[in-house]
């Protein structure tokens, strides 16, 4: 399947499922985790079936009864497959009769996946009677759902197309606030995930997410991998995450299992817990905390002697901790090794924030370990429209930058998605990763058609650029009080179209508002002159 292809099958199947939601008695809440958990058996059988065809070509032949031994779970595993006993595939359930209990069976389904997949056990949904109907006037939305992806073009599907419908899925349920009772935290937009799997380039040893969500930092990274390194993902890279929200763990487990991606995710606080005890082992460390935390115990036992914490706590007057931001940014630092690089979201008044988050931001720029900063315009996310920085470290910065910070504003890169959600488009991506690599002193990969990187860096050399981008030193920070808003650094690019006529333009204005004003009052005499 082409891009094309699988994008046009991903919008055909999110219509066809959400038809079917909005005919329901359903949230999509609700809704969220039996659909996923359908997509996972599907995407499970279309590798088993690929897989077993394969191996059915490639297994040893017994020289003595000339017949190819029989495949292991460990032969499906090599090939990136799950091992799926007959009830537990798609095609039965698909061919059962009606008069069988097809929510049971399903159930049931998610219960062989899991005695045979430690990993899985108590993670997949088996809440399919929810799908069922519960009178006579209800359709029977499971049967539906399961006719929805037994398509032929939905059987026929290979490769990795599946992981795609499932992360299209994820950002589409989020865009609509199933995971409010979760805190709307399970999905970061596509477009700053890429931005920093872009700027760090994870493409080996151990990757830490500790606020992992759904796992999008994984899946990125491993698509990455493939198209980038063209190397095996759980050959390249161990991944480990940590999540508090339990629903939100059981999503990151199946995102990963339906990517074939193998790693530890651990349902935790990572506030008062390091489950995978991996402070100054990580090759990179990417993740999109909650902002502004502010119920942080600062007399738990466990944050005070954090070892993560090299500049301490970041405590008010009273002791407490109000905010939990410098909290988050000094684990993405000592979670790093000695060349380690680590890329997350954080809140816009972090860079600027005062008191004791002023005096750790201070000790982390003097680190000379703070990369890049990227400040993000509004309307990114699709359950909050605040505008967030992306903040970079890397532990293993050539000589020549140990002393700068490249700061790059791009609240005015952005293309509207629709009335209230914007991204990256491809172009704009494109050109912001080359930023950054010229920056490091190497060759950005940029399309030969990409206009907005050609008019800003016509040369295709590196240049700061007012409004946009500029390199700064340390000292130049120390200057600014250790703010860390690029806006201070890069200045406003005003551009005056010089055709258009302001004055004229403003006339209109004027006469316009006058015209509402009257207006206004006419209607204030006439609501006045109502006798009550």
């Amino acid at each position: 399947m082409t891009q094309k292809d699988i994008k046009q099958l991903e919008i055909e199947l999110w219509e066809a499922a959400d038809e079917l939601r909005a005919n329901s008695k359903l949230t999509a809440a609700e809704y969220k985790d039996p659909l996923l958990g359908l997509i996972l058996l599907r995407f499970a059988e279309n590798k088993y079936i690929e897989a077993k065809e394969q191996l059915a070509e490639t297994l040893p032949i017994n020289p003595r009864t000339k017949q190819r031994r029989e495949a292991t779970k460990d032969d499906y595993a090599a090939m990136g497959a799950m091992y799926l006993p007959e009830k537990a595939q798609y095609s039965y359930l698909a061919s059962l009769p009606e008069s069988e209990d097809l929510a049971e069976a399903v159930n049931t389904a998610m219960k062989l996946i899991e005695a045979e997949y430690e990993d899985l056990a108590g993670i997949l949904p088996k809440n399919f009677h929810d799908l069922t109907p519960e009178d006579d006037t209800d359709s029977n939305l499971l049967a539906n759902l399961i006719r929805i992806f037994n398509s032929d073009s939905v059987r026929n599907a290979k490769g990795d197309v599946f992981g795609r419908v499932y992360e299209y899925f994820l950002m589409k349920l989020s865009m609509m606030g199933a995971g409010a009772q979760e805190g709307g935290e399970f999905f970061t937009p596509p477009s700053l995930v890429q931005l920093i799997v872009n700027f760090i380039q994870p493409n080996h040893g151990i990757i830490h997410d500790p606020a992992c969500g759904s796992g999008g930092m994984f899946v990125q990274t491993a698509h990455f991998i493939k198209d980038k390194e063209n190397k095996k993902v759980n050959e390249a890279i161990t991944v480990y995450g940590t999540e508090y929200k339990t629903g939100t763990t059981k999503l990151a487990k199946m995102n990963l299992a339906i990517h074939g991606i193998e790693g530890k995710i651990a349902n935790n606080n990572s506030f008062y817990s390091d489950p995978h005890e991996l402070y100054g082992k990580c090759d990179f460390v990417m993740a999109n905390p909650p902002f502004n935390v502010d119920k942080v115990d600062a007399k738990n036992k466990f944050l005070a002697e954090d070892k993560r914490l090299p500049f301490g706590a970041p405590l008010t007057g009273k002791g407490t901790i109000g905010n939990g931001n410098y909290l988050w940014i000094q684990y993405f630092m000592s979670y790093l090794n000695d060349t380690g690089r680590a890329g997350f979201v954080m809140a816009s008044s972090a860079t600027d924030a005062g008191n004791a988050e002023k005096r750790i931001r201070e000790e982390l720029v003097k680190t000379g370990n703070v990369d890049c900063i990227v400040s993000i315009g509004n309307n990114f996310f699709y359950t909050r429209s605040l505008p967030c920085h992306v903040w970079f470290f890397d532990k293993g910065k050539r000589p020549e930058n140990k002393k700068n910070i490249l700061m790059i504003d791009a609240r005015n890169v952005y293309r509207k998605v629709t009335t209230t959600i914007n991204d990256f488009s491809e172009e704009q991506l494109e050109g912001l990763t080359a930023i950054m690599a010229l920056y490091r002193g190497e060759m950005p990969e940029v399309a030969a058609d990409n206009a907005w990187f050609s008019e800003h860096f016509p040369d295709g050399t590196y240049r700061d650029i007012e409004g946009l981008c500029k390199i700064v030193t340390i000292d130049e920070v120390a200057e600014q009080d250790y703010s860390l808003t690029p806006g201070r650094y890069v200045g406003v690019n005003i551009d005056i179209d010089m055709d258009f006529d302001y004055q004229s333009r403003m006339q209109e204005l004027h006469s316009e508002l006058a015209t509402l004003n009257d207006e206004a009052n006419q209607l204030m005499n006439q609501i006045q002159a109502v006798k009550l």
